[in-house]
């Protein structure tokens, strides 16, 4: 029985990252965040502790998304290059998203409760965009995990 050639270490990390990053947002945003507002009861306090979970879900998506750049980024490999190439403009879309949803539309959100803005607007334009950065992740996952070094297809 012929053993098959080991994978280099960086697409592995790459790889994991990519699987880390989408399966934490699966979690957070699909499981966690919904069993808050069903178990506590209190709109207030579960919006309250969502945010500080999809804050913490941010800078886990930001190291993600730039231990990914760093990984892919070798110049002196362009056959990982190639391999990295279909999952990068996915991975840099949802790290732009991750950004603009904590320092752009979180704020909004905060500043429309407490002063009665239009929280709909912002609650609905930060779901949406999150909703972007999962299938940004999930589409650098589903790249990663189908390419292999050398075969681009």
């Amino acid at each position: 029985m012929a053993q098959s050639p080991r994978q280099p270490v960086r697409p592995r990390i790459g790889l994991l990252a990519a699987a880390l990053w989408w399966g934490s947002l699966s979690g957070l945003g699909f499981v966690v965040v919904p069993l808050l507002f069903m178990q506590l009861g209190n709109p207030a306090m579960a919006g309250a502790m969502a945010a500080k979970l999809f804050s913490a879900q941010t800078w886990l998506s930001i190291g993600c998304a730039m231990l990914m750049l760093l990984v892919f980024n070798q110049k002196d490999d362009p056959g990982l290059m190639l391999y990295a190439r279909a999952a990068m403009k996915f991975v840099v879309a949802g790290l732009l998203l991750a950004l603009l949803v904590e320092f752009g539309v979180a704020p909004r959100i905060v500043s429309a409760r407490a002063e009665g803005g239009n929280l709909k607007l912002w609650h609905g334009l930060g779901s949406a965009m999150y909703f972007g950065q999962w299938l940004c992740a999930g589409l650098s996952l589903w790249r990663l995990s189908s390419v292999r070094p050398g075969n681009p297809d």
